[in-house]
């Protein structure tokens, strides 16, 4: 709810500045412009590479080998897509940014996406559990192969996977209608982020289960590919892929526990579209009375 509240903020503040909109100003708005304010919200689905995943703590060490996991989308429901204190629940993507030269944008979001380790999963068991902290896994453990049962042992980070990024992006236009209202234009998005995980865990083992533990887990890489549809200057609709590399190096587990956390490094792959707007904030010839979009 935050982020989505933060751009209608942006929007009509930027809206009612005198430096946007003014009569007279004839010549064509260009959305890859220096000077131009943009920021955007929609939703993503993920697929997750396979990984070991490793558990730690004063009892215990081992690691779940191969281990599979996947995102969680939320069904779609009016009540919770449309209602502003749910609308942070499913699968999210929110970001504004910032022209600072033609073609060259910086920004700043998060990626709200959801991991969870699939049950029934035939992953090999290799390390050390203390006799009675767990009913069925206990002593030293060699690539010993098991299937693990979610009633049993479950760990995900659903509430969510948090990717907060800082982007480096490149736009070119490649077609734009010819029309006096300028309504119509595509744009192409190439970027590339880096940022920090934060991550909101739920972990169920040796009988107990804890959620919602949070900390700032490790860091992200990312690579992103988007198509802009861009409609009478302002608003867009953007939809596209990104590639990724997560490196989670302290996932905490237990809240009362600080020994209790996972490491684990995994490749993902995510499609996400989004909604937006394009405010025109500077002019670049810094004329007040002729400006060159």
């Amino acid at each position: 709810m935050k982020p989505l509240l933060l751009f209608i903020l942006l929007f009509c503040t930027f809206s009612a500045s005198p430096s946007f909109g003014q009569k007279g100003r004839k010549k064509a708005k260009n959305a890859f412009a220096k000077g131009t304010l943009f920021g955007y919200w929609g939703y993503n689905r993920s697929a997750y590479t396979k990984s070991d995943i490793n558990f730690i703590s004063n009892n215990y060490d081992f690691t779940l080998k191969g281990a599979s996991a996947s995102d969680n989308p939320e069904k779609f429901d009016p009540s919770i897509y449309f209602n502003l204190n749910k609308i942070t629940i499913p699968q999210f993507n929110a970001r504004i940014g910032y022209y600072f030269k033609n073609h060259w944008a910086i920004s700043l979001g998060y990626d709200h996406m959801k991991y969870l380790l699939n049950d029934n999963n035939e992953v090999l068991l290799d390390g050390t559990i203390a006799p009675g902290i767990d009913a069925n896994w206990s002593g030293t453990y060699s690539n010993f192969p098991v299937v693990t049962n979610r009633k049993q042992f479950h760990y995900e980070n659903s509430d969510g996977l948090n990717y907060m990024r800082l982007e480096l992006t490149r736009t070119d236009q490649w077609y734009e209608t010819r029309k006096k209202n300028g309504w119509f234009a595509l744009s192409s998005n190439v970027g590339v982020s880096s940022g920090f995980l934060l991550s909101f865990n739920d972990f169920r083992f040796g009988g107990e289960h804890t959620v919602r533990t949070v900390s700032i887990s490790g860091y992200g890489l990312s690579a992103h590919f988007n198509a802009r549809f861009e409609f009478f200057n302002h608003i867009f609709f953007q939809s596209g892929f990104a590639t990724g590399f997560n490196h989670q190096t302290k996932v905490k587990n237990r809240p009362n526990d600080n020994s209790a956390i996972t490491k684990q490094r995994y490749g993902y792959a995510s499609w996400e579209s989004v909604v937006g707007f394009l405010l025109y904030i500077r002019p670049t010839n810094g004329c007040g009375t002729c400006p060159k979009w």
